[in-house]
């Protein structure tokens, strides 16, 4: 394995996306350590802050196809899958694509559809595939969605339930810009839009190779050790109602090769646990007295128990 590949993309990847998003390098690698592991990203925020240039910059930079569906009370599954009609000039069904046959698909407001759409969607994200009117249909490579949820409005809304929640990979909050940021922000765009001029810079062979290689970093029987004692605290926590699935495990078992991967490392260490943790486990917890209302808590979670477990010591 060429750890030198790993940190070339991110630097690449990083680089280019903060052409158009300004000083969130931290989140892009976030997002970049997702993307690796063939993950899906939830990002919680309210409007404004960038998801949709995120997304179509992220699509750019890799140069995948790119599609964004808003999400409505009204949109049906076979909105985002496709249909097969009648062609009166061929004589015969057609197969009509829909939005989810691209490769990076920004899923905006996602709780805004319903629980039925939510399902088509999700189910997508699992399988890798779709079926139309019993037709598999398998889905490009990459397949990479970014879902997102305004997490103050909830009028009109259809909240994902735990298990769907628990299939997207990772969630991030973008958050406001500092003064500077915004400041250096408004310069940049004062005369254009600079996603209007973003080139790709990663070919297909690249993300090939990162995604089918990240999973041999090592992890030492130490670090999966340490890891299984963050999860099992979350089914053990007096504040958590439902704690991590073994999913979740998995989960950030292969976030922290990928991170090591892109840090330049071709093994694990406490401190990619540590990195990852949050973003990988605190959606997919239920808190107990009602303490579940906004991200903060349930992060905050995380950040207690790994505050209070001892990381394992390097040997000598």
């Amino acid at each position: 394995m060429d750890i030198s590949k790993f940190t070339d993309f991110r630097t690449k990847v990083n680089e280019n996306i903060s052409k158009v998003i300004v000083g969130k390098e931290d989140k892009i690698d976030k997002i970049i350590v997702a993307f690796i592991c063939s993950g899906h990203v939830l990002l919680e925020d309210v409007p404004g802050l960038g998801k949709t240039k995120l997304s179509n910059s992220l699509s750019k930079t890799l140069d995948c196809s790119f599609n964004r569906i808003q999400f409505t009370p009204d949109l049906l599954p076979s909105d985002l899958t496709g249909i097969y009609y009648y062609n009166q000039k061929t004589l015969d069904f057609e197969f009509k694509k829909g939005p989810l046959l691209s490769q990076i698909i920004l899923a905006d407001e996602i709780n805004r559809a319903t629980p039925r759409t939510q399902s088509a969607l999700l189910e997508c994200m699992e399988e890798r595939q779709l079926t139309v009117e019993g037709n598999t249909i398998p889905l490009q490579k990459p397949f990479f969605v970014i879902g997102t949820q305004n997490p103050v409005e909830q009028f009109g809304t259809f909240p994902l339930p735990e298990a769907q929640l628990d299939r997207f990979f990772i969630r991030l909050s973008m958050g406001y810009p500092n003064f500077n940021e915004e400041k250096i922000m408004l310069e940049r765009y004062r005369l254009e839009d600079p996603l209007e001029t973003l080139e790709s810079v990663v070919t297909m062979q690249e993300i090939e190779y990162v995604q089918s290689n990240y999973n041999k970093v090592f992890i030492s029987p130490q670090i999966v050790e340490y890891l299984l004692t963050i999860i099992s605290e979350t089914r053990k926590s007096s504040n958590i109602e439902l704690g991590c699935s073994p999913r979740a495990s998995l989960a950030l078992m292969k976030a922290s090769q990928a991170h090591a991967a892109i840090m330049g490392r071709d093994y694990v260490i406490p401190e990619d646990v540590k990195a990852m943790a949050v973003h990988v486990l605190s959606h997919r917890l239920i808190l107990k007295n009602d303490m579940s209302i906004g991200v903060d808590a349930s992060e905050k979670a995380i950040q207690d128990i790994l505050s209070s477990i001892n990381t394992p010591l390097e040997e000598i």
